[in-house]
């Protein structure tokens, strides 16, 4: 696996430039302005070495903030002039039938039955490593029509990253294909929070948002913390309870 970043130090702030490569570090935390985590994690991605583009998860919880900070990421790394793979989890759901055949509020069916990671391995993550050919497809579901997808395949050049973000992604059935890991948390009152502003919509009434997420999410993401920790597991923390000023976590490895 390709070195991965840590910086030196015990409890003080982790500026960007501070970062260096190498494993048996000691833990760094820190905090400060949204900038200077993107700094942080768009240095940490620069400092992996790699002969394949580099596949960078970004995970966390529902409404952690995932997919905004892998956006924003992205902008940073293009400016500096890397190519970027955006790509989610989202693209790559089972079919409707297949995702609540063990009930609409089951937990067990949220963790074990959404998501298609053969699919997953096969056309984007796969090719996109050490023994592929670098021609890979973002997508293979619609789940908001609940039909397949067939994106064009692209290639993507050697030194490209992918930042793809979802739930449940340092899973065992992914734990040997990223590079770098980073785990975005929030407090579970604050993902019910965000979610009963983003999902209401989505849901219906707030009423049903609540019971998703009591009775599917959060639950299905004690299964996941229980079976993966990858808290403990992740090279990087990002702590999202207050976007604009987080906090962070550099892991040894």
């Amino acid at each position: 696996m390709a070195a991965r970043s840590v910086c030196c130090g015990t409890c003080i702030c982790v500026k960007a430039s501070d970062i260096a490569v190498g494993r048996g570090s000691p833990s760094v935390g820190g905090a400060g302005a949204r900038g200077e985590v993107l700094d942080l994690l768009a240095a940490a991605i620069e400092s992996v070495r790699s002969a394949h583009p580099v596949r960078i998860a970004v995970d966390g919880p529902d409404a952690a903030g995932k997919t905004t900070l892998a956006d924003e990421l992205a902008v940073v790394l293009r400016a500096r002039g890397r190519e970027v793979i955006r790509a989610s989890i989202d693209s790559f759901h089972r079919p409707r039938v297949q995702r609540y055949r063990r009930g609409q509020y089951s937990p067990e069916g949220c963790y074990h039955d959404t998501f298609d990671y053969q699919a997953l391995r096969r056309v984007l993550l796969d090719p996109l490593g050490p023994d592929g050919d670098r021609r890979y497809q973002p997508a293979v579901f619609d789940h908001r029509t609940d039909n397949a997808v067939c994106a064009p395949a692209t290639t993507a050049s050697a030194d490209a990253v992918l930042l793809f973000d979802g739930v449940f992604l340092l899973r065992p059935e992914l734990a040997d294909v990223w590079d770098l890991r980073v785990f975005v948390t929030v407090t579970a009152e604050e993902t019910l929070r965000r979610a009963l502003g983003r999902d209401l919509a989505l849901l219906g009434s707030a009423a049903e948002v609540r019971r998703r997420y009591r009775e599917r999410y959060l639950p299905a993401q004690q299964l996941y913390t229980a079976e993966a920790r990858p808290d403990e597991h992740a090279d990087i923390v990002v702590h999202n309870d207050w976007p604009q000023h987080p906090s962070w976590e550099v892991r040894p490895r």
